[in-house]
């Protein structure tokens, strides 16, 4: 699935964001509002990953979406 779907339906990925991802917060999803970027940055800041590293988590689990 690309990211502008994503984007495009937020609200309904959130809760999948928030399963992937327990450490994020309501106030974290809010302020990400389906940007990918933000979702990148947000990983980088909770889980002390490298940039790299949560570009990949993220784009794999963009990938197992339907």
């Amino acid at each position: 699935m690309n990211w502008d779907q994503v984007k495009g339906s937020w609200k309904e990925f959130r809760g999948k964001v928030k399963a992937q991802w327990g450490d994020l917060t309501d106030d974290d999803l809010d302020r990400m509002a389906g940007e990918r970027d933000q979702l990148v940055g947000r990983l980088q800041q909770r889980y002390g990953c490298t940039r790299e590293e949560a570009e990949r988590q993220v784009d794999s689990w963009s990938q197992t979406l339907h």
